[in-house]
């Protein structure tokens, strides 16, 4: 089956949403029914594309961009229901769980009642699990898939619930420095918490497949996401020490960040450890092949977040405690690429192409024919600017703004009055619907892709943003509402999507519409 919004040269639309906002009663959204209901949702709105955050096992704040490892799946994001579906739950189990109507995440007690409801589920299935489920877990821990990363997560996992949460680096100098004998002792005494974390994963990609699967019987492609750089307590860095740029006792000699920006007067300074692009290079840069591989197993399309760090990377000494006095330095520019394209010739990635973008960036960008994306809320600061939809290329995607803006609202409100004024010119508007205005500008964009915030399509404020950068807390908490999915939007978006060319229902189906929206 063609994806319409994957590989294809049609125009497109799609809505961005990270299944942790999802609605339903959890505490956070889940790979459940809320999912499908989203799904057949944006099918009836005329959207092709999905795009999600990175869907690894979220950091610090329940940062998607914080991952523990780039090639495991999110427990978080497992649905309950599944298990009972399965019977690794019994029927009365959801029942006791406390109350989490929609509403903002509080990661902490999500995570501490779905690991108690994990447990309950592991324990059930090693008593009386199906044959069939039980061969199905053991296909995907033999799977050719899961041997270059599936033992290394599993046993840091394992290592980091019997540390009680510890980063490595406190851990024993024999299991930091990954001693043979030391690692074979951890995993034989840790054996039933590496099973239940290897079980974790098999729960994750099950109910992912589930709903790939679904999207694709839609005719929806997924974007993925994939952050450049891996935390240092990761089971990456535990695992490849070599390819990180560390001292002798695991510590990062430098850090990621970005300079001064938009978004912060000092810069972000995000402590990553920086990659050892000569060590990755010398190694045909493997790790990154199964990392892109791994990911395009679970999505369609792949973005790839802070692009420019791939031509060249602010590099911040570890010992600084803002991003100001960092330097540019190269990185590893298309010989990577060529590497991605050689293993993967049909490589479908969109480059975030945000923040300081200098020549060596665009050259990049073009040498490789990669999208880069055009944020409508940066088009309204000066005159004739290039994210304006007439500056658009047609190899792009455009967006009214991305997980790291303000909701199109609140960002309206927050425009001082030469800039408001530019925005009503332009838009031919009021504002007073600027999250409608800023969409049909996306839709009529020559973009070849256009994807919407969920928050914009409902129409929120400021209190629906997904993440402030370099605030520290209080981001990524986000919610759909119960009923945030309403067939009066979905009728507004599919005939937004049709007029712009976004979207070809067949003749008669158009004519139906033309005839009940002219009525």
């Amino acid at each position: 089956m063609t994806i319409p919004g994957a590989n294809s040269g049609a125009r497109s639309a799609g809505i961005l949403l990270h299944p942790t906002s999802l609605p339903g009663r959890f505490g956070i959204g889940d790979l459940g029914p809320a999912a499908d209901r989203f799904l057949e949702w944006a099918s009836a709105a005329g959207q092709t594309l999905w795009q999600v955050l990175p869907l690894g096992p979220s950091g610090h704040g329940g940062s998607p961009y914080g991952c523990s490892s780039a090639f495991a799946g999110n427990p978080l994001l497992i649905a309950p229901e599944a298990l009972q579906s399965d019977g690794l739950l019994p029927a009365h189990a959801l029942e006791s769980l406390p109350a989490h109507p929609s509403g903002r995440i509080v990661f902490g007690e999500v995570a501490e009642w779905k690991e108690r409801i994990f447990r309950e589920s592991w324990e059930r299935f090693g008593k009386n699990a199906p044959a069939e489920l039980r061969r199905d877990l053991d296909a995907f821990v033999s799977a050719p898939e899961q041997a270059g990363w599936l033992s290394d997560w599993a046993l840091f996992a394992a290592l980091k619930t019997h540390h009680r949460g510890s980063t490595w680096l406190s851990w024993d100098r024999d299991l930091r420095a990954r001693e043979k004998t030391a690692l074979d002792r951890a995993a034989l005494e840790l054996s039933g918490e590496v099973a239940y974390q290897r079980y974790l994963q098999f729960l994750f990609f099950r109910q992912w497949s589930r709903v790939r699967a679904a999207a694709r019987s839609l005719g929806i492609s997924i974007l993925g996401d994939i952050p450049i750089y891996v935390v240092l307590d990761s089971a990456d860095v535990w695992g490849h020490p070599d390819l990180f740029a560390l001292d002798d006792e695991g510590l990062p000699t430098a850090v990621s960040g970005v300079p001064p920006d938009y978004y912060s007067a000092t810069g972000q300074l995000w402590g990553n450890p920086l990659y050892r692009w000569d060590a990755m290079k010398d190694r045909g840069f493997d790790w990154w092949v199964a990392r892109v591989r791994a990911n395009l197993r679970l999505c369609d399309l792949l973005r790839l977040d802070h692009f420019r760090a791939f031509a060249s990377y602010w590099a911040v000494p570890a010992s600084e405690r803002t991003a100001l006095n960092g330097k540019w330095l190269p990185g590893p520019g298309r010989p990577l690429f060529d590497c991605l394209r050689g293993a993967l010739p049909d490589l479908p990635i969109v480059a975030e192409d945000l923040g300081v973008i200098t020549d060596d960036v665009r050259d990049l960008l073009a040498v490789l024919g990669v999208p880069g994306m055009k944020v409508l809320q940066f088009a309204f600061y000066g005159p004739d600017s290039e994210y304006l939809p007439h500056r658009h290329p047609v190899n792009a995607v455009v967006y009214t703004g991305t997980h790291d803006n303000d909701t199109a609202r609140g960002w309206y409100a927050g425009l001082k009055p030469e800039e408001r004024e530019r925005v009503w010119d332009y838009l031919g508007s009021d504002g007073s619907q600027i999250h409608w205005d800023l969409i049909r500008a996306a839709y009529s964009s020559v973009a070849r892709r256009a994807i919407v915030p969920m928050q914009d399509v409902l129409g929120l404020g400021s209190e629906a943003r997904m993440n402030t950068p370099a605030a520290p807390e209080g981001s990524w908490c986000w919610r759909a509402p119960e009923g945030a999915f309403a067939g009066e939007i979905a009728a507004r978006l599919r005939r937004m999507a049709i007029l712009t060319g976004r979207f070809w229902p067949c003749a008669a189906a158009f004519k139906d519409e033309r005839s009940s929206t002219q009525r």
